[in-house]
């Protein structure tokens, strides 16, 4: 009967990461992978769910003081005049904001802009609605953007270019200037733009995310998709939205109705007293996710990684395999689960682009498998275990 199944779920195979998630849960390894806290939720919030809960908000159900909240913020933070009645969408996570937002645009053919290292999760939503994904390589070790290689992406049959800033894995924040040059190439080949914006609140050293929607002709062209989830420690309770032209909302609106119909009910509620946080408590997670990363990237220095990238934002470090060491990345993952206990993502996962078919100033273009990421998103007692594990190694 396999042969009832679509051509899209055929090419959805198991990938080695799922592999060694599985090689991970046996060893019953730390968990340095995913990109979920492991700490509780703030107490307010949780309190918010608990009460809306026992209140019986059991149905479906659209929370419009989400939406009213949203418009003030992304007039606060960027400058967006935002319609809460029409251009805002509740979604069940960022993922099916992303997934709505693509479904809503791209017809077969329609090609999609995407900028590697990326998340998986963007490839997969563009192939089903049978989109042709393009990719762009960022230069390491500083994953800068070059201009030549987006323009030469762009073709006329280019549809809409995806950013996710801050980025997963590499932890960068996109340059001001690289995102006018971004927003000129939307502009002038009048293609639109789909953002993943989910770190937002999660910078460092002084960066500070700016949404590409806030340039010049940007906001009639963007998607801004986002969630609760990475802000508040909540990635389970699946609260996400859109943010867009009033005609690609009421889409975007339509497709999540037919497919979900609406986010969970109490936790839409909890979302009100989220959004309501004051600014100390964004102030706190930036300071304490600075703190995470800088054990984390004396760590991995210590134990002999090579860290030439210092993430600006989100929660992931992308750090490279010692020169020395032979281990491709989807091997070191392998022993570090089996000899140290600890799960990390090979970074192989996260690229796309065939270097061997375009010219690179690189010296090698096998730096594809000499990436691992590492989640520094946990407590203290799970960073303070894994140290121990992993010092354990080294001196093995």
């Amino acid at each position: 009967m396999e042969d009832k199944l679509s051509s899209v779920a055929k090419n959805f195979t198991p990938s080695p990461i799922q592999e060694l998630s599985h090689l991970a849960q046996r060893c019953n390894a730390i968990n340095l992978a995913e990109g979920f806290p492991d700490f509780p939720a703030p107490p307010h919030i949780k309190n918010a769910a608990v009460h809306a809960i026992y209140s019986d908000f059991n149905q479906y159900r659209h929370v419009q003081g989400i939406c009213d909240h949203l418009a003030k913020i992304v007039n606060e933070m960027h400058g967006l005049d935002v319609n809460p009645s029409s251009d805002i969408v509740i979604t069940c996570g960022q993922t099916e904001a992303f997934a709505a937002a693509i479904f809503a645009i791209i017809d077969r053919g329609d090609e999609v802009v995407l900028f590697d290292p990326a998340y998986e999760t963007y490839e997969a939503c563009i192939t089903m609605a049978g989109g042709i994904p393009v990719y762009v390589a960022l230069d390491p070790p500083q994953w800068t953007l070059d201009v030549n290689k987006l323009t030469k992406s762009l073709t006329r049959r280019t549809k809409a270019i995806v950013l996710n800033s801050p980025h997963n894995p590499t932890g960068k924040v996109f340059t001001k200037d690289e995102l006018e040059i971004i927003a000129g190439a939307c502009c002038s080949r009048n293609c639109l733009a789909i953002t993943d914006e989910v770190y937002e609140h999660a910078t460092f050293d002084n960066e500070k995310h700016i949404s590409l929607a806030s340039f010049p002709g940007m906001q009639e062209r963007t998607i801004i998709t986002s969630s609760l989830s990475k802000t508040f420690c909540v990635t389970g309770w699946r609260v996400g939205w859109a943010i867009a032209p009033a005609f690609i909302a009421s889409v975007i609106r339509n497709i999540h109705i037919r497919i979900t119909d609406s986010a969970p009910a109490p936790f839409q509620e909890a979302a009100l007293a989220a959004l309501r946080s004051p600014v100390e408590y964004f102030e706190s997670l930036r300071k304490d996710y600075k703190s995470k990363r800088d054990y984390i990237m004396k760590l991995l220095t210590r134990i002999g990684f090579k860290i030439s990238f210092k993430p600006q934002g989100s929660f992931f470090l992308f750090a490279e395999l010692p020169e020395n060491c032979p281990l491709s990345d989807v091997e070191y993952v392998k022993m570090l689960i089996e000899q140290a206990g600890v799960v990390a993502v090979p970074g192989c996962g996260f690229f796309h682009t065939n270097l061997s078919l375009e010219k690179t100033s690189e010296p090698s273009s096998n730096y594809q498998k000499r990436y691992i990421r590492f989640a520094f998103c946990k407590s203290e007692e799970t960073l303070a275990a894994a140290t121990k594990k992993l010092d354990d190694l080294r001196m093995l």
